[in-house]
């Protein structure tokens, strides 16, 4: 191998850092692939790192050129280090003067021990790179960091360490990392990102900045009341949350999915305060001569400083209508993530007939073989077949009767009462409302559920978005824009479930 690369002629004069940093990158690749990583781990290409490194740090740009700064970098899922170095590079670009310890964490032994390699080399401390899982075993357990970023591994299961993690979820509850919430078993993004919060600095102490790579399942994944919405309100109501950037597809080495940064605070400028900005980077992306694996864009160094500007000057940028970008970035306010989970019911509403399929599913029912002979009933029931009925109570005299005629007696207990509407019954939305302890009986068939902004009141956020589009009951069509329809005074709500 060191023949090889003897004959190749690497001078930086003709290959230069920027080169030869894809070609370490693709090499991490494809031994990566080679070795089958696990799934979800994704080397982070330079742009990429660079681009986030400038949104960590371009708001600390004046405390970070003051002689005799010192700044520590926490990595938690540092992989080789690349976004340490990158940190570190970029602080001591605006600072020659600076002071930057780096800290980082990797479960990869082979990846560890490159990224050792490579600060002992830039004349770093290599032992502030820990080796093991930064969930159950954390290596810079007590400590806080100036700022803190990552790119954890996406949809990666966290079974392995399900019974620290949980401990610690409820037993050491404000003290502990994970109290805010758990993710589903499948996906220990957000477990990352508590993770990261907790090595914040206080806020009297000088505070702290956050960044992270996510994919989409972050954003969206899991409804009121689950562990990832928890999460995210605990996030939101804290005021942690500065800005999302949606950033282009395709710019990973072995995936092609769509990620975002997300970037967290704990000292907030006071015109930042009580707001998130988003913002759309999707189109800032130029196409690779050749692809990298699933890597086919990247992000040019003019749009990498394009991009920096647009996120300081979002608050700016999304007021002035005029400017050029303005539809690229968005402000909200933290309340306006916040929503209420609604659980709208509809009434169930039946007729009643018997039809050669309904004796057959009397015939075949073990809830009413329990009370009666089936098969003795069905034919009974014969003469009654093509026969229909609008109210239940009628249908059961009927029942009853041709029972009666036929020697049998109408089990009075109401198991069979409720086994016998179930086969009996059709839905029908003319049909008549059913009854269960003097409240109409929801129909499971036509639940639905809505979210309703906080900001908003419950019934008047139905009148105008729900009853006007909602199905029509016992029909799956939805209701046209144009029709409008008054609330039921069946239909009914659950308790609603503040969550963002």
């Amino acid at each position: 191998m060191i023949g090889r690369f003897a004959d190749l002629d690497l001078r930086p004069s003709v290959v230069n850092n920027h080169q030869m940093g894809y070609v370490f990158e693709d090499l991490i690749r494809r031994f990566a692939e080679a070795s089958n990583e696990t799934a979800g781990e994704h080397f982070t290409p330079r742009e990429v790192i660079e681009l986030m490194v400038n949104l960590l740090l371009e708001p600390d740009h004046d405390a970070l050129t003051v002689p005799g700064t010192v700044r520590t970098v926490l990595d938690p899922a540092c992989g080789t280090g690349g976004m340490l170095t990158a940190a570190e590079e970029h602080i001591r670009d605006m600072n020659t003067d600076a002071t930057v310890k780096v800290y980082g964490q990797e479960l990869n032994p082979h990846s560890w021990a490159i990224c050792r390699s490579d600060l002992m080399i830039k004349g770093q401390d290599p032992d502030n790179v820990k080796l093991g899982n930064s969930f159950s075993d954390d290596g810079h357990k007590d400590e806080s960091f100036d700022y803190v970023l990552a790119n954890p591994p996406f949809g990666v299961e966290w079974k392995n360490v399900k019974d620290e993690v949980e401990w610690e979820h409820n037993n050491l509850t404000e003290s502990g990392r994970f109290s805010a919430g758990l993710p589903r078993i499948n996906d220990g993004s957000l477990l990352f990102l508590q993770h990261m919060i907790s090595k914040m600095k206080p806020r009297e102490k000088g505070g702290s900045r956050i960044a992270i790579v996510f994919n989409g399942s972050p954003l969206f994944t899991g409804a009121a009341g689950s562990g990832e919405s928890e999460i995210r309100r605990w996030i939101l109501e804290n005021d942690w949350l500065e800005g999302i950037v949606a950033l282009p597809d395709q710019l990973f080495y072995n995936t092609g999915i769509s990620t975002y940064f997300w970037v967290l605070t704990n000292r907030k400028n006071p015109d930042h305060r009580g707001k998130v900005m988003l913002v759309d980077a999707r189109e800032h992306f130029a196409k690779m001569r050749k692809s990298l694996g699933d890597k086919r864009k990247y992000i040019t160094r003019d749009q990498i400083e394009d991009l920096t500007r647009l996120y300081s000057d979002a608050l700016q940028v999304a007021k002035d209508a005029e400017h050029p970008l303005h539809g690229k970035a968005k402000v909200f306010k933290n309340e306006d993530f916040g929503y209420r989970r609604i659980t709208v019911e509809r009434p169930l509403k039946l007729r009643f007939e018997v039809t050669d399929a309904t004796l057959e599913a009397i015939r075949d029912s073990a809830k009413l073989e329990n009370h009666i002979n089936t098969d003795t009933m069905a034919d009974a029931l014969r003469p009654l077949v093509g026969k229909s009925w609008g109210k239940k109570l009628d249908a059961y005299d009927a029942i009853r009767e041709a029972l009666n005629d036929a020697g049998l007696l109408w089990p009075g207990k109401q198991p069979f009462a409720n086994a016998l509407r179930d086969i009996v019954g059709v839905r029908d939305p003319d049909g008549e409302v059913q009854m269960k302890k003097k409240e109409p009986e929801p129909d499971s068939e036509l639940r639905d559920f809505e979210n309703v902004p906080l900001d908003e009141d419950v019934e008047e956020y139905l009148r105008r978005e729900y009853f006007p589009t909602s199905p029509t009951p016992g029909s799956t069509t939805p209701r046209p824009r144009s029709a409008t329809r008054s609330p039921s005074p069946a239909t009914s709500m659950s308790t609603p479930r503040p969550a963002p």
